[in-house]
């Protein structure tokens, strides 16, 4: 992986969704109803976040997607335009904009279930080429078919760009998808699950263990990965980077509201600080704040930060 010229375009691939959220005390038991204390009907989906996130950083971003002719769909592409988000290449499709039922407690913690839709057309055939030409990062995630991720990771690579891989929401991917990849962000157990149950260690664990851990990714063919572990912060395994192959990028302290997102949020500033020629632990440093800070506030993209407050905490 090159670093990208300082502003390279990213292309995010991938979803659009309309978040019905409930909030509640606490999260409910299986069978049990519990009194809501409010609703809210937000822009979503992973892609979508992703890619509001890295150009309310400063990114020149253009979202490939889908959804449908509905309102839910009106909302997507107007609050994703809305931040600067080039929305030319998000198709209208007759089957319904996808949705996802969040439920979040008063902790900040959520549950999630996603019902794919519109997301679910999106197709290879989407992948154009010519929509890859120039760009620095192509960031991906799977709320979307896999042979249309696979297509995608491969117009990004024939273009020259850095293919960031979210795996989430967790699926099987082959060797194919995997060696088309330059960067995979995963959390703990979805690190675990790609790599057949191995446990990832702890945020504090002893040098050898993080080793361990990638030469196992490597084994994948992944040499650069970067594994979220929550309120612990994350950790940087790049093979490549021989005189630092693993740094811990400790947590950014807050008062979290609503974590609903913020890992899209960490994601889609990691994709803006590698176009802008971050190194890839200094684009975890950064995507850290940007994380935390879309914790304190309710909602998804309504709650990401801007370039101006992440730098204004990273200076605090």
């Amino acid at each position: 992986m090159s670093a990208a010229e300082p502003g390279a375009r990213i292309v995010v691939a991938g979803s659009l969704n309309a978040d019905l959220t409930i909030y509640c005390e606490r999260l409910p038991l299986p069978g049990e109803t519990l009194h809501g204390t409010g609703f809210a009907v937000n822009p979503g989906g992973k892609s979508a976040n992703q890619a509001v996130a890295a150009a309310r950083l400063g990114g020149r971003v253009t979202l490939v997607g889908a959804v449908g002719s509905d309102p839910n769909g009106d909302m997507l592409v107007a609050s994703t335009a809305g931040t600067g988000v080039d929305v030319s290449h998000v198709r209208r499709v007759p089957e319904p904009t996808g949705v996802a039922v969040i439920s979040v407690e008063d902790s900040g913690e959520n549950s999630i279930i996603i019902s794919a839709g519109a997301n679910g057309t999106l197709g290879p055939g989407a992948m154009d080429p010519a929509l890859f030409d120039g760009a620095g990062v192509v960031c991906l995630c799977l709320e979307v078919p896999l042979e249309t991720v696979l297509a995608a990771a491969q117009a990004g690579h024939d273009a020259g760009a850095t293919v960031l891989l979210n795996l989430s929401p967790y699926a099987p991917v082959g060797d194919a998808l995997a060696h088309l990849t330059d960067v995979l962000l995963v959390n703990a157990h979805e690190a675990s699950a790609f790599l057949g149950g191995l446990d990832m260690p702890s945020a504090d664990a002893p040098l050898p263990e993080w080793l361990a851990a990638a030469g196992a990714f490597a084994g994948r063919g992944l040499t650069k990965v970067l594994v979220t572990l929550g309120s612990a912060g994350s950790v940087v395994l790049d093979a490549d980077n021989t005189a630092e192959p693993v740094v811990r990028i400790a947590p950014t302290k807050v008062d979290a509201v609503d974590t609903t997102g913020a890992g899209d949020a960490f994601t889609g500033a990691v994709a803006a600080r590698l176009a802008a020629g971050d190194a890839l632990a200094d684009a975890a440093r950064y995507a850290s704040v940007a994380a935390a800070l879309a914790a304190t506030r309710k909602g998804t993209q309504t709650a990401y930060p801007s370039a101006t407050e992440v730098e204004a905490a990273i200076t605090e």
